[in-house]
C-alpha cells in the first residue's frame, strides 16, 4: 500500500483494493468524532480532544468487535497447553518419523478442538485496521484536493478540522520524521512534534511490552522451539523494532497503538483470569525461562514441595546415624525403632526426686 503523496493525487488502483477499509475505518472514526463534538468536548491545552477521544474509541469499538475471536485465541492456547504432554510423547514415539509425527499430532489436535493458528487470529484480523488507519491518517493534508478530500466518506469541513487537529499542539497527522516543511504546513514546529511522537513513542514501546509480558507470565512458555521463538520474538523483537518503525508512524497512529495496548492489558487481566493456564505450563519469568525454560522445584523425599531448591518448612529428610524424632518416636536411618526401656532401681535405694535433678542425685548418694 503506498499513501497519497501528493496533495492533487486522485483515488489510485491501491487505495480502490482497500478502499472499503479505509472507508469502514473513516466511517467509524468520523461517527466518534460527531458524538464527541455534539456533546461539547472542547480544546485546551493546544489539544482537539474530540479527536483524540474519537481515536480512542476507534480502537475500543474495534476490540469490543474482536472480543470473541480474542476469547478463542485463549481457549486455543489452553488446548494447545493441555496437549503439550502428549505431543512429547508422540515425539518420542515418532522420533525417526516426520510424516508420521505431523499426522499423528494433527489427529490429536483435531480431537480436542486445539488449532495452533488461532493465536495468531486476533492480531491478523488487526492488522488491515491498523494499515487502514495509517492510511487515513496519512492522508490528512491540507494541500489535498478537494476530490481527495472527500474520499472515503469525509466531507471537507471535516477533512479541515481533522487536519489540524493537534495533541498538544502536535498535529496527529505529523509523524517523528515528518519534514519541517509538512509540519509548517501544519500550523506546528518539527521540535514540538519530535517532543510528543517521542514521548507516545516511548510509552508504546513500553506498553507493548508489557502487553506480551502479561500474556507469557500467564500463559506460560511454550514446550515447542518453533513456539517459543515466536513468543520471544513478540516479546522483545516486536518493541525493538517499534523503536525505528515508530518514527514514521503519524501521532494519531501512535495514540492507537498506545491505546490498544493498554486496552489488552486490561483484557487480558480478565480474560486469563477467567481461563486460567494448565498446571503443566511453564510460568517461569527468569533468565531459564526466557532462554530455554525455567527449573521448577523438585519434590523433596518425602514429597513436600520445595522452594528454591530449599526443602520446605515440615521435611526432615534423615541420614545414615541421624536419631530424629517422628510421632514421638526415635528413628534411625528413617526407620522408628523403640523407646529404651529404663532399669528398675535396686531395692532399698532412695527414690529421687525429679523435680530436684542432679543436686538430689548428690544428696541421696
Amino acid at each position: 500500500m503506498t499513501p497519497f503523496r501528493r496533495g492533487d493525487q486522485p483515488k489510485t488502483e491501491s487505495d480502490s483494493a482497500m478502499g472499503w477499509i479505509y472507508t469502514g475505518i473513516s466511517w467509524i472514526l468520523l461517527k466518534w468524532h460527531s458524538f464527541w463534538h455534539f456533546i461539547g468536548v472542547g480544546d485546551w491545552l493546544g489539544t482537539n480532544w474530540d479527536w483524540i477521544l474519537a481515536t480512542v474509541f476507534l480502537v475500543i469499538t474495534i476490540r469490543a468487535i474482536l472480543f470473541p475471536v480474542f476469547v478463542k485465541q485463549i481457549k486455543s492456547q489452553r488446548a494447545m497447553q493441555a496437549l503439550q504432554p502428549q505431543i512429547a510423547k508422540l515425539r518420542e514415539q515418532y522420533k525417526n518419523d516426520k510424516q508420521g509425527l505431523q499426522k499423528a499430532q494433527m489427529e490429536l489436535m483435531r480431537s480436542e478442538n486445539a488449532n495452533p493458528l488461532m493465536g495468531c487470529l486476533p492480531i491478523v484480523v488487526q492488522i488491515p485496521v491498523f494499515i487502514g488507519l495509517f492510511h487515513v491518517l496519512r492522508h490528512l493534508k491540507p494541500s489535498m484536493s478537494i476530490s481527495g478530500q472527500q474520499l472515503y466518506g469525509w466531507t471537507t469541513t471535516q477533512f479541515e478540522s481533522a487536519s489540524h487537529a493537534t495533541l498538544f499542539g502536535a498535529p496527529i497527522s505529523a509523524a517523528f520524521r515528518s519534514s519541517s516543511a509538512d509540519v509548517t504546513l501544519l500550523g506546528s514546529t518539527a521540535l514540538n512534534v519530535r517532543l510528543v511522537a517521542g514521548v507516545l513513542m516511548a510509552i508504546m514501546i513500553v506498553t507493548t511490552f508489557l502487553t506480551q509480558f502479561q500474556m507469557i507470565k500467564k500463559t506460560g512458555w511454550a514446550t515447542d522451539s518453533n513456539q517459543k521463538m515466536i513468543q520471544r520474538l513478540m516479546l522483545f523483537g516486536v518493541p525493538i523494532g517499534l523503536l525505528f518503525s515508530g518514527t514514521v508512524f503519524p501521532i494519531g497512529v501512535v495514540i492507537y497503538w498506545v491505546t490498544t495496548n493498554v486496552f489488552s492489558l486490561g483484557q487480558q487481566f480478565y480474560v486469563l483470569r477467567k481461563f486460567p493456564p494448565p498446571v503443566n505450563a511453564d510460568t517461569g519469568l527468569g533468565l531459564g525461562g526466557m532462554f530455554g525454560g525455567s527449573k521448577k522445584p523438585e519434590p523433596t523425599k518425602n514429597g513436600q514441595p520445595s522452594r528454591n531448591g530449599q526443602p520446605g518448612k515440615n521435611t526432615q529428610p534423615t541420614k545414615a546415624g541421624a536419631r530424629n524424632v517422628k510421632n514421638g518416636k526415635p528413628i534411625t536411618n528413617g526407620v522408628p525403632v523403640a523407646k529404651p526401656t529404663v532399669a528398675a532401681p535396686k531395692v532399698g535405694a532412695k527414690p529421687i526426686n525429679p523435680k530436684k535433678g542432679n543436686a538430689a542425685k548428690r544428696l541421696s548418694s
